[in-house]
């Protein structure tokens, strides 16, 4: 794999970092800005929603300049974010910082997902692309830990400053290690949102919503579920987002190994594996050892269907890829957006805090009916197109019997 993939990674593991740390921080901002934990709470969903926003109109703007110098530019507004959130006087600033970092996020996995498959031998894209998501996922097992215990011991202003210093290191890297390719010629946002008239590209961001919301419907409510229910220590949580992430990391790492010879079937596999297993989790959740299994494999089969579902819609959108790669990646965070509102609403209805893993096992079922679909539309349209080729006209209805 190139060098300059590290340099990728590098860039994902700072956005991977800031956007989870602040979960683990809400109580010490909450308190240093005299807010309460719901209002504290904006902080997640106004990143969110900046990346669905974000990713899109990064995008279209970086139309005009080439990927590296767009990825250089993404990395800068990262890190002035992340010195606005720093250094916030008050709460609103806070948030507004959150919301500029949030507007690189998209376009920078979008982006950076296409100049990752490019470096690469058309076998290995898939791999490529899992090995820089590895940067978001290892940010799960060392960052967010290690962010959290900076921020609950030096403050939580520390934690962003050193985020903000991951940031300078990830653009000195894509400067340095990243080549400069040529804009393509004739690519302009006409091209790209032409990929969206395609119906795989909406059917496979559609798989990726509802795939991933099934991980987070559960996940979100992790804290609660796992002190109420299984009967963990508020403090033991911590070592259990560190299992969650190392599942992220070995399931990214498999699904960017076989989605290039195997991309449907793995998704068919990962997708069934992880109904079965959030439904059992509703069980797991009543056992402390099954239910730190359960995490690990959460994490590993939501994350197994990442570089395949990145795959697909770069190759469903092929020849204008940039915009359908990066709207793909706001749409991992509608799904968590929607997950957890929808995980919310079953506790709030009364129904306990395993209710979420049965909304996640919904979403996740439908995302394999999605795919299942979608792979017959794909069969469908392929042997069309061979009748075509070899002027073999397809079958003639038989007429109706006339009476």
């Amino acid at each position: 794999m190139p060098l300059a993939l590290l340099a990728l990674a590098i860039g994902a593991f700072g956005i991977g970092t800031t956007e989870f740390v602040i979960m683990g921080l809400l109580p010490e901002v909450a308190a240093d800005f005299q807010v309460s934990i719901p209002t504290a709470g904006f902080l997640v969903t106004g990143y969110a929603l900046g990346v669905v926003l974000g990713a899109p109109l990064m995008t279209v703007l970086g139309t005009r300049v080439t990927r590296k110098r767009m990825l250089m530019i993404l990395m800068g507004l990262f890190v002035i974010g992340n010195v606005v959130s720093a250094t916030a006087p008050v709460f609103d600033v806070m948030l507004a910082g959150r919301v500029i970092a949030s507007l690189a996020h998209g376009a920078f996995f979008g982006i950076g997902s296409v100049v990752a498959a490019d470096l690469v031998a058309p076998h290995k894209k898939a791999g490529a692309i899992a090995m820089m998501f590895t940067g978001l996922t290892v940010a799960n097992v060392v960052g967010v830990p290690l962010g959290t215990y900076i921020g609950q011991s030096v403050g939580w202003r520390a934690t962003f400053f050193a985020v903000a210093a991951l940031g300078v290191i990830g653009l000195l890297g894509v400067a340095g290690l990243v080549p400069d390719q040529p804009r393509a010629e004739g690519v302009r946002l006409r091209h790209e949102l032409a990929a969206f008239r395609n119906v795989q590209v909406l059917l496979a961001m559609a798989m990726t919503v509802l795939g991933f919301g099934g991980v987070f419907a559960a996940i979100t409510y992790i804290t609660p579920m796992m002190t109420e229910i299984a009967g963990y220590s508020a403090s033991s949580v911590t070592w259990l987002l560190v299992l969650f992430g190392l599942g992220m990391v070995g399931g990214n790492l498999l699904g960017g190994k076989f989605a290039d010879r195997h991309l449907m079937p793995l998704l068919y596999v990962s997708l069934g594996a992880l109904v079965v297993v959030l439904s059992l989790f509703t069980l797991t959740a009543h056992n402390k050892v099954a239910a730190a299994v359960t995490i690990v494999l959460i994490g590993g089969l939501g994350f197994a269907t990442v570089p395949p579902l990145q795959k697909r819609v770069l190759d469903q959108a092929a020849g204008a890829p940039t915009l359908a790669s990066a709207v793909n990646i706001g749409a991992f965070n509608l799904g968590n957006a929607l997950s957890a509102w929808l995980g919310g609403v079953v506790i709030a209805a009364g129904l306990g805090y395993t209710a979420p893993n049965w909304v996640g096992a919904v979403l996740a079922a439908s995302a394999l009916v999605l795919a299942v679909v979608s792979s017959t539309l794909e069969r469908r349209t392929a042997t069309r197109s061979r009748l075509v080729a070899t002027h073999i006209p397809e079958p003639a209805a038989v007429p109706a019997a006339q009476h």
